[in-house]
């Protein structure tokens, strides 16, 4: 019986995924920046209606505000699956590393959300009652433990030389 010719040669998963490690990270720092964008302007925004994107204004420009925040969220999403997917079509996922680039893309993600929108731009407050801080440090730790988590899990799937390549540099 012939072979059929017509199907593309996979190559083994350890051999496309150092092809395609940065496209992982990639991948899930997009996914991971969408989701925590999401998460926020779901929970924070919509259901506990703690504040909007921009609160400098009226209730109207808040919900305008919160509308392209949204629009920012689903576009880094998409964008993130759509690397995902074309990376599972390679053979090249290495899913521990895009859950390393998820982890720091959503923690870098929230801690640039309080630190830079929240205290620096002052565009909004996490909550507007008497003792933010209480609030504010459990927003940014929530975040410097994903990074944290996020740069463990890079850390270990860093690219190795392979024994036999020689290790060149000082």
């Amino acid at each position: 019986m012939a072979s059929d010719t017509t199907s593309p040669k996979r190559e083994p998963k350890h051999k496309n995924r150092s092809l395609y490690v940065k496209r992982n990270f990639w991948s899930g720092i997009l996914f991971g920046m969408g989701l925590a964008a999401f998460v926020d302007e779901t929970v924070f925004h919509q259901l506990l209606r703690w504040h909007h994107f921009y609160d400098k204004s009226t209730t109207d420009i808040g919900l305008i505000s919160d509308g392209f925040f949204h629009a920012f969220s689903w576009f880094a999403t998409v964008g993130g699956l759509f690397l995902l997917a074309d990376v599972r079509r390679r053979n090249g996922l290495w899913l521990t590393r895009w859950w390393g680039g998820v982890l720091l893309g959503a923690g870098g993600f929230q801690l640039y959300d309080g630190i830079i929108q929240h205290k620096l731009m002052r565009l909004h407050q996490i909550r507007y009652v008497e003792d933010v801080l209480k609030y504010d440090l459990v927003w940014n730790m929530l975040a410097v433990i994903m990074i944290g988590a996020g740069l463990f899990l890079l850390y270990h799937t860093r690219r190795r030389p392979k024994k036999e390549e020689p290790v060149h540099g000082g």
